[in-house]
């Protein structure tokens, strides 16, 4: 006798995003319904049949024709900065620098009646007296600039104020924060720390420049949590049922393992940790997918270098807006290729951040030297990609190594946006080229970057990109942000798919992204489900 389920979910649109694949963009295998046993997926088909599960205790959730998914699995976030986001300044809906500043205004009023309720408990974080915004982004406003020390004076000369820009390669501080650390910053790179004509510090700070600050305000283990907490109930809010996050000098790894061993871990965690973590990972024994189901260890990430918008991605050709400018090395390639020799030769999966052109080549040069022979053991990664000629392409493919990709960065691609700022008209239609790396056969797993955390707005981004190189189907965009996603965790073989023995990970959604293709944006998750256990949302 077959044992009755725990909770069948029928009346719905069930895409498995499994085989068959589907031609021509179809959505593939369909079904009404689903049925769960023990966080698994042990039955599709047509409702009536699914029933013949139930049993007296089962749960039947009437999906009332919505259509269920996988969940999304976001293969390259930050979580804590997303916290951050919820908790502190929200600088991304700001429509100029004075909404930015006034955004901060009303965080640094909150901060001062924080701080005159306080009690005489130690905070574990270290910048309980700081005004903090993140996410702005300069590119969509009519004042095209950063924030500078003279806009941050404004909210405050007292506390020390820093706004993030939302690639977090750039950000702005007021005279506060420059005196505090005029020491640290006399020992980074000039033109990390841009001055006016007077040769003052304009405020605005790139790339190393800002890791005093970075240091300065990390939480705590407690305020981690809170962080962590705020953001994944972000999460399920979105559909996201697993996510892979980039980790360095941070107690999140920790605060996982701590809400997975309590059971209140509400998404599955990916951790690719900063390659100056190799020797302590390595020492503890944890290696590239070490973990239990819901928390395991992912790559050993690097930097190469910069950010577009910070014009320092680097570029074989100058930029449009800068002539005498290339970007820079955050890592030089030379240090790179040192640092994945010793991470591959201890096992270990790598991923790299490259954005321009002559930082893909220069991952791709690093990776060729791995020993390994099988490109489906080392599934080594580059993230964001988002610059790559038809040579860097093809080597992708060739050497199977995985492109992790942020669709939801085409919102800078189209005309007078951020990248025909800095790129011109032509290289911009040669950003973000998933239809040719697709076409090639590089396995694409989509991301968010944290920039922000929403999968449907990053699908919607691909499947209307404007350019014929960078459009997707609506079914390949979801599957790059479901299985594709899974590949590049190791994670196939039990996430990514609805398909009999994967986890019962789903994204219920009110309405269908291909009937709604002009609009998936707008459309709302219903519910999300993580081994079988609804996480968010209800009947």
């Amino acid at each position: 006798m077959t044992d009755a389920a725990d909770r069948l979910f029928v009346n719905g649109e069930v895409h498995t995003l499994g085989t068959p694949e589907g031609t021509g963009g179809a959505p593939g295998e369909t079904h009404e319904a689903v049925a769960v046993r023990d966080g698994a997926v042990v039955r599709l088909g047509r409702s009536r049949e699914v029933r013949f599960l139930e049993g007296v205790d089962t749960d039947v959730v009437d999906l009332g024709g919505r259509v269920l998914l996988p969940g999304f699995v976001d293969a390259h976030t930050h979580l804590t900065t997303v916290g951050r986001y919820l908790v502190h300044a929200d600088l991304s809906v700001a429509g100029s620098p004075g909404e930015a500043v006034d955004l901060l205004a009303e965080r640094a009023a909150a901060v001062g009646d924080r701080d005159s309720a306080a009690s005489d408990d130690e905070s574990d974080d270290p910048a309980t007296d700081w005004v903090l915004g993140y996410g702005y982004d300069e590119s969509t406003w009519d004042e095209d600039r950063y924030l500078t020390r003279a806009d941050l004076d404004r909210v405050s000369t007292e506390r020390p104020v820093a706004a993030f820009r939302e690639d977090m390669h750039v950000a702005g501080v007021n005279g506060v924060v420059l005196d505090r650390f005029a020491g640290d910053l006399a020992s980074v790179p000039d033109e990390t720390v841009p001055a006016d004509d007077a040769g003052e510090p304009t405020g605005v700070l790139l790339e190393s420049a800002i890791d005093p600050v970075y240091e300065a305000v990390e939480p705590g283990r407690a305020a981690t949590r809170e962080l962590v907490g705020a953001a994944l109930d972000d999460c399920a809010a979105k559909g996201i049922t697993a996510f892979h996050d980039m980790v360095r000098n941070s107690h999140a790894p920790r605060v996982y393992r701590d809400l997975d061993a309590a059971g209140e871990l509400t998404a599955r965690v990916r951790i690719n940790y900063w390659s100056d973590h190799v020797d302590a990972l390595r020492e503890v024994g944890l290696s590239t997918n070490a973990g239990s189901d819901a928390v395991e260890t992912g790559a050993i990430k690097s930097y190469t270098d910069g950010s577009f918008g910070g014009r320092t991605a680097r570029l074989s050709e100058p930029y449009a807006d800068a002539p005498e400018e290339t970007g820079q090395w955050v890592v030089d390639p030379d240090e790179l290729a040192a640092t994945v020799a010793e991470a591959t030769a201890a096992g270990y999966q790598f991923t790299a951040h490259a954005i321009g052109d002559e930082a893909v080549d220069a991952v791709l040069d690093a990776y060729e030297e791995d020993s390994r022979t099988d490109p489906d053991e080392a599934r080594h990664r580059i993230e964001h990609v988002e610059l790559a000629d038809d040579a860097a392409i093809d080597r992708l493919a060739e050497a199977g190594v995985v492109a992790s990709v942020q669709p939801n960065f085409l919102k800078w691609a189209g005309e007078d946006g951020l990248y025909e700022d800095r790129l011109g008209p032509e290289r911009t239609a040669e950003t973000n080229r998933y239809r040719d790396m697709l076409d090639a056969g590089v396995r694409l797993a989509f991301g968010s970057d944290g920039m922000p955390m929403d999968p449907l707005l990053g699908v919607h981004h691909a499947v209307n990109a404007p350019a014929e190189a960078q459009r997707l189907t609506v079914t390949e965009a979801l599957r790059a942000y479901t299985r594709g996603a899974a590949y590049a965790g190791f994670d196939e073989d039990r996430l990514g798919t609805v398909e009999p023995g994967k986890r019962a990970d789903f994204a219920v959604l009110d309405a269908s992204p291909w009937e709604e293709s002009a609009a998936i944006r707008d459309i709302d998750v219903a519910m999300t489900v993580v081994d079988g256990e609804v996480v968010y949302g209800g009947r």
